[in-house]
């Protein structure tokens, strides 16, 4: 790689870091978290109420056919559409964003996004008609997919461009907080319908409130990003910093090397992801005797560890170093495998455990996974290439998490969603090394 690619990464981007100037009315990094976070927790939302209505509504609903192993799985099948459906709308919003801006581009996918979401709340069951059911959803999931992919604000890109320099560990981790914040809305949603309804209602209108309430938070998260981003002072960063769309094929010849890195990059914690929020309540509901409420429930309370770790993680990251704190995430999440699955296995204070270290890894990894590699991308490629990587970075990372994690441990034992989950920290060691490799090349 050329000098001219590698510089922004150390010079230009410290250059890059300094307030923006007075006489363009300048915004702080507070300022652009808020909408950061209201964005990445408007979108969690939607994907953890989707994930949830996949192991305690579509099965019966959409697959009442098959037996219950096998319904789930054709629900995580669809599931992991919206994950291949992703990148194609990057590719298509990054083309609306070119030729009509970006408030346009954000109008639309977060329209599309919330059409989406609240068509799934109407969906007629497989007794009503029959396969059309998951034919339907099917669909929607394609349009949840594509919507989140044209849903790139930039924002996450803008903070870590204005945030101090000493301190860009603790802004890179401000976008992870909707995860957990959005996991812990959803569980809780979840878990006050399934407790408190007979379980006729909660499948026959119970489940579908969630999908609403999803609406409306895209409603309000459409208004409060686009007041931001349309804003005479936003829209000088955004030119200023250069995070203006660029052509897909301009940024893979130019950043692919990047692109592949950063996509496998984050893998242990994107795996993880799924193995302590969608797969465990599949395991427990498929193959224990305890209800879903109060598994929900404990999800939300670990939710709330991976909130705090998350944040721990970004004066750890300052300290010691983002790509450091990856690696060493990636070691521990591999230890973490040799008995994760023993602990799942291990009934109410086993699974306890197991949820509060796996979020608690999951917050220090995740916390810092989009911004280790995004200062590798050019400025001219940054807006472009920090989205594709998160798109193919979920896509292999997490989008068939679920489905494959069950299929093994149903056939081989929970042993195997261990094996699986090593895997991703395997894969995460290995981006990490000839990342570093070739940065020393490249010097």
């Amino acid at each position: 790689m050329n000098a001219q690619v590698t510089e922004p990464s150390s010079l230009l981007l410290d250059h890059a870091a300094s307030p923006p100037s007075a006489s363009h009315g300048g915004a702080k990094p507070g300022e652009i978290a808020i909408g950061v976070i209201i964005g990445r927790t408007s979108e969690f939302f939607d994907f953890f109420v989707y994930a949830i209505a996949s192991v305690v509504v579509f099965p019966k609903l959409v697959f009442p056919y098959a037996d219950p192993l096998t319904g789930t799985l054709y629900s995580f099948a669809i599931f992991a559409l919206a994950f291949v459906a992703r990148p194609i709308g990057t590719i298509l919003f990054m083309a609306i964003d070119r030729a009509h801006g970006r408030s346009v581009k954000l109008t639309i996918a977060l329209f599309l996004l919330g059409s989406s979401t609240v068509a799934v709340a109407f969906l007629p069951g497989h007794d009503q008609i029959g396969s059309a059911s998951a034919v339907l959803l099917a669909v929607f999931r394609v349009g949840q997919g594509l919507a989140l992919g044209g849903a790139w604000d930039g924002l996450a890109s803008l903070l870590a461009l204005n945030a101090p320099p000493a301190r860009r560990g603790w802004y890179a981790m401000i976008p992870q907080l909707g995860a957990p914040l959005g996991l812990m809305v959803a569980s809780g949603l979840f878990a006050f319908f399934v407790g408190n309804l007979s379980a006729d209602d909660f499948l026959s209108w119970g489940w579908r409130y969630p999908f609403f309430v999803a609406f409306a938070i895209n409603v309000v998260a459409l208004f409060a990003r686009l007041r931001m981003v349309v804003t005479p002072e936003f829209t000088h960063l955004f030119d200023s910093r250069e995070l203006q769309p660029t052509p897909i094929k301009d940024t893979v010849r130019a950043e692919g090397r990047n692109v592949v890195i950063g996509a496998f990059a984050p893998l242990a914690s994107f795996a993880l992801f799924h193995m302590v929020t969608v797969f465990p309540l599949s395991w427990v509901f498929l193959f224990t005797h305890q209800g879903p409420a109060r598994f929900l429930v404990i999800e939300a309370i670990g939710a709330a560890f991976g909130v705090a770790a998350i944040i721990a993680s970004g004066p750890i990251a300052d300290r010691f170093g983002r790509r450091t704190l990856l690696g060493a995430s990636a070691v521990a999440i591999a230890a973490f495998s040799g008995f994760a699955p023993q602990l799942l296995d291990g009934g109410d204070f086993g699974e306890a455990v197991f949820m509060i270290l796996g979020f608690v890894l999951l917050g220090l990894s995740f916390g810092q996974s989009s911004g280790a590699m995004a200062s590798n991308f050019s400025l001219a490629h940054r807006y472009t290439g920090s989205a594709l990587t998160s798109d193919l970075a979920w896509m292999f990372g997490a989008g068939f998490a679920p489905l494959v994690a069950l299929i093994l441990s149903s056939r081989f034992g929970l042993i195997m969603a261990g094996a699986y989950l090593l895997s991703g920290a395997v894969c995460t060691l290995i981006a990490l090394s000839i990342n570093r490799q070739l940065e020393l090349y490249d010097r």
